[in-house]
């Protein structure tokens, strides 16, 4: 094995050594290239691991390694398997658990390490943290999962039978040994092209990751076998979770912190970021300096008391931190859910007409009686649209719907102005009577809150495949005109809304691009080329309530001076 190795020296710190390219042996018989960057000398250091698909070799890596060194941590950046110089075709998730816990142990086992493995990154790389966690490796003992998505199937690259066509884009990317420029395609051709199964010619690729999700449509073997959520129970690991409002896969925080909260040392950490976390501003929004935190210190302590074992009180810190959007302020949680929050039904009114933000649909919390229902056509030639670029980097944010509520594809009800401020901070539901005179379609739903100036905030969004309303191991049809339930659930926030706001829920079958366009024929997902028009009612009368059930936390009386 031929390994280049750099020694680097400052005047003030001690000599830190690079290793290029180590070559560290799975039990199949391939090997993953690593990039070690560890202190010199005789003293045995805890080891930080990051696995990556997007190149051990980038900057920042290099910068980062150098950083941990210096406090005496051997860091650790993995190709994983068919990326960079690994062995192997990449295939996303299927080898991540056994991967991850052959290098684990493989580094333990190491002259200069003591034996103490952490992992942290973000997204792909909060990810294969958590498949590697659930095979339990003696030597891992602690995580930094971020912005990690949960189970495949639940939310990326299929959200409750919905696909996500900018995972498309993504396969593209990765779909060589070193990052692909996909930068010249028309990327909202490729997520409009039927069939959309073999969109991935647009990009000049046959993708086998993106046609076999398509081949299974339903939660079987093949998801299955890539589920890490179940086991995740049995973990006892300390792990600190991070996200952000705006992360498009927020929920994979919050399920994989609400999964493993009964074990001890799990803390939540979610800000007003994107997919990209410690940011101050997001779209057109400035969410003031607050919003940006030394999050390198926050990682330094918790790999110091959990790898270092060093008493510096980590374990006493608050369960959950979270940032309260519109206060602009970080506020301590005693755990998440808050434990004073109460659930609100905001129920679904109007008479007949709530097409439209011209329309006459509103949010009361008062339970409904008589009351007409609404209709809108739904044709998937021109889907309702979602506001967000075609980059698979970041699928939305704090957007302004103003102008796409414009539309009568769109039933849009919203509350009275607020009288006094509410804070809405938590998970966000829609119950949602409903027919089709199709035999498949989506109800997608949006949670927004709405300024006195009309600014249309989007907080969050769901979706529902109806095929799938029983659940995601079988598919029903419907039957054209019967009346279903359907439960979306759209997530999660943390806002107070000012005096003057109002609440606004939003009712479409389309959320595209961030979703497929549901054909509405019932045919096979992804592999037709023509779909047809579809007529929806949504009903929210006394025998067919529809509500949005909304977090409202009581707000502390300001001490008196």
């Amino acid at each position: 094995m031929l390994v280049a190795a750099l020694l680097l020296t400052q005047a003030s710190q001690p000599p830190v050594r690079l290793e290029y390219d180590v070559r560290v042996p799975m039990r199949d018989g391939a090997t993953l290239s690593a990039d070690i960057t560890r202190p010199v000398g005789s003293a045995r250091s805890p080891v930080i691991l990051v696995r990556t698909p997007y190149d051990n070799g980038a900057a920042h890596h290099v910068a980062e390694g150098k950083r941990w060194a210096e406090r005496g941590y051997a860091y650790v950046v993995q190709d994983v398997r068919g990326r960079g110089e690994s062995d192997g075709t990449f295939y996303p998730l299927v080898t991540e658990g056994d991967d991850g816990y052959d290098t684990i142990e493989w580094l333990a086992r190491q002259p200069w390490s003591n034996g103490r493995v952490g992992m942290m990154g973000g997204s792909y790389l909060g990810w294969v943290q958590m498949y590697a966690a659930v095979r339990k490796p003696p030597s891992l003992k602690a995580l930094i999962p971020i912005v990690t998505p949960p189970d495949p199937d639940r939310n990326f690259p299929v959200q409750f039978g919905a696909y996500g066509p900018a995972t498309l884009s993504w396969l593209a990317a990765v779909s060589g040994k070193t990052m692909q420029d996909i930068s010249q395609h028309d990327l909202r051709a490729v997520y409009s092209h039927l069939p959309l199964y073999q969109a991935d010619r647009l990009l000049g690729r046959t993708l086998t990751a993106w046609r076999d999700w398509l081949d299974h449509p339903t939660r079987d073997a093949y998801w299955e076998a890539q589920s890490f959520q179940a086991a995740l129970e049995g973990v006892d690991l300390p792990m600190l979770h991070i996200s952000g409002w705006y992360d498009d896969v927020l929920v994979g925080t919050t399920e994989n912190y609400a999964i493993t909260r009964a074990r001890p040392n799990q803390r939540l950490l979610i800000g007003p970021w994107g997919h990209q976390v410690n940011r101050r501003k997001l779209g057109s929004l400035d969410f003031g300096p607050t919003a940006v935190v030394n999050l390198d210190s926050l990682y330094h302590r918790w790999f110091d008391r959990w790898l270092k074992e060093v008493p510096n009180g980590a374990e006493r810190d608050s369960p959950v931190r979270v940032f309260v959007m519109g206060e602009n302020r970080w506020r301590d949680e005693a755990a998440w859910p808050l434990e004073r929050t109460r659930y609100v039904r905001f129920y679904l009114r109007s008479r007949g007409k709530a097409n439209s933000r011209f329309g006459d649909g509103r949010l009361d919390t008062l339970p409904p009686g008589e009351s007409p229902p609404d209709r809108y056509r739904s044709d998937p030639a021109d889907p309702f649209p979602f506001v967000t670029d075609d980059a698979f980097s970041q699928i939305g944010g704090p957007d302004d719907y103003r102008e796409v509520e414009r539309r009568h594809d769109v039933l849009v009800y919203s509350s009275a102005p607020l009288a006094a401020p509410m804070e809405v901070c938590g998970p966000l539901a829609v119950s949602l009577h409903a027919a089709s005179t199709a035999k498949d379609v989506d109800f997608a739903t949006k949670v927004l809150a709405v300024r006195p100036d009309g600014f249309a905030l989007r907080l969050n969004d769901g979706v529902v495949r109806a095929r799938f309303r029983h659940g995601r191991d079988k598919e029903i049809l419907l039957e054209p005109g019967r009346v279903e339930h359907y439960q979306i659930d759209n997530w999660s926030t943390c806002i107070t809304m000012g005096r003057g706001w109002r609440l606004r829920l939003e009712v479409a079958s389309h959320a595209f691009p961030k979703f497929d366009r549901n054909l509405q024929t019932g045919g096979p997902i992804g592999k037709e080329a023509h779909g047809m028009v579809a007529e929806q009612t949504v009903y929210h009368d006394a025998q067919r309530p529809s509500y949005l059930l909304v977090p409202v936390v009581p707000r502390t009386p300001t001490p008196r001076r």
